[in-house]
């Protein structure tokens, strides 16, 4: 058995200060047990203030500028914004990009110790930025993931990452996945195939910007954050650990709701919207194959029937 914990906490640009609160909460995910923790997208130097496209600072950039962010828009976007005659610029106030090899991460390694760790940050890689994550403990880096489904906000100041993979941990074989990415089924499903037991679920998600609720709990877009973890879990038969950030960034208001879910999608531990950890004893390999038992969503796939044949034009219909 082990326990699994999901982090809801709020995470700005003072790199300083959120290693400090990482550590705050590594102390309270060990006090409780916990031999993972999974903390929210950002957790090195905060999020976006703004997923509107395109984000008008009042100052326009050249796309192509060596470590400019809409250097990292997807080819095409930038003249096409041109071409609409669209302001192209992004905010100002971005996250901190920090290489892989930065030394917060030997910091956050020694910090961990045997517990495993998985925390969002936005990376630099050459002329491009990514919303990016990490998985490490005290035995070093895991596992590393860029996101690959990019809000509209996000293409001007994230390049898309590519793959899904899963890798081994303390804890079991493990994939992450940066929110967004939750919302389509093929990247959680991508993980299990690749034999992840336990998906890391890093999340920013906001209330909604268009048609936002009186009350967080009552937003359309927490029903959704909630519906994607559980959904995920038990369509795969995985476990899902599930993060957010809280509070306020810019324009954005995080919804929160951490969770820990088991592999027939039952929550099994949560937060709801303020900030906190919520963790959960379980046996992930264990549970994992109860669930598959009798039925096993992975084998019992037929992936030839899933692809729509094209129209015969030869065959006529009398009307």
């Amino acid at each position: 058995m082990v326990y699994l914990a999901a982090a809801a906490a709020q995470f700005g640009r003072d790199v300083e200060f959120d290693v400090q609160r990482v550590e705050s909460i590594v102390a309270a995910a060990r006090r409780a047990g916990a031999g993972l923790l999974v903390l929210p997208d950002g957790t090195l130097g905060g999020y976006l203030t703004d997923l509107r496209e395109p984000v008008d600072s009042g100052h326009a950039l050249n796309p192509t500028e060596p470590g400019n962010p809409a250097a990292s828009a997807p080819d095409g976007l930038a003249a096409e914004q041109e071409a609409r005659g669209q302001p192209l610029s992004v905010s100002a106030d971005l996250p901190p990009a920090l290489e892989p090899d930065d030394p917060v991460f030997d910091r956050l390694i020694a910090m961990a110790g045997d517990l495993v760790l998985c925390l969002g940050y936005r990376e630099r890689a050459g002329a491009l930025t990514y919303n990016s994550a990490v998985c490490l403990s005290g035995a070093g880096v895991h596992g590393r993931h860029r996101k690959v489904h990019l809000a509209p906000g996000e293409r001007l100041s994230y390049a898309s990452g590519d793959r899904f993979a899963a890798f081994d941990t303390p804890v079991g074989r493990l994939g992450m996945m940066i929110d967004y990415d939750k919302t389509f089924p093929e990247g959680a499903r991508t993980l299990a195939e690749d034999g992840a037991i336990v998906l890391a679920c890093l999340s920013a998600w906001p209330a909604s910007l268009t048609d936002p609720a009186r009350r967080v709990v009552k937003d359309r877009q927490a029903r959704l954050f909630d519906l994607y973890d559980c959904a995920r879990a038990a369509e795969n038969q995985v476990v899902v650990v599930s993060a957010n950030q809280t509070g306020r960034s810019g324009v954005l208001t995080f919804l929160g709701n951490a969770k820990v879910v088991g592999p027939g999608g039952d929550i099994r531990a949560r937060t709801w919207a303020k900030a906190g950890l919520a963790v959960a004893e379980l046996d992930p390999a264990a549970e994992v194959s109860r669930a598959r038992r009798v039925l096993h969503h992975l084998v019992e796939r037929r992936p030839e029937a899933y692809r729509a044949e094209p129209a015969d034009e030869s065959v006529t219909v009398d009307r």
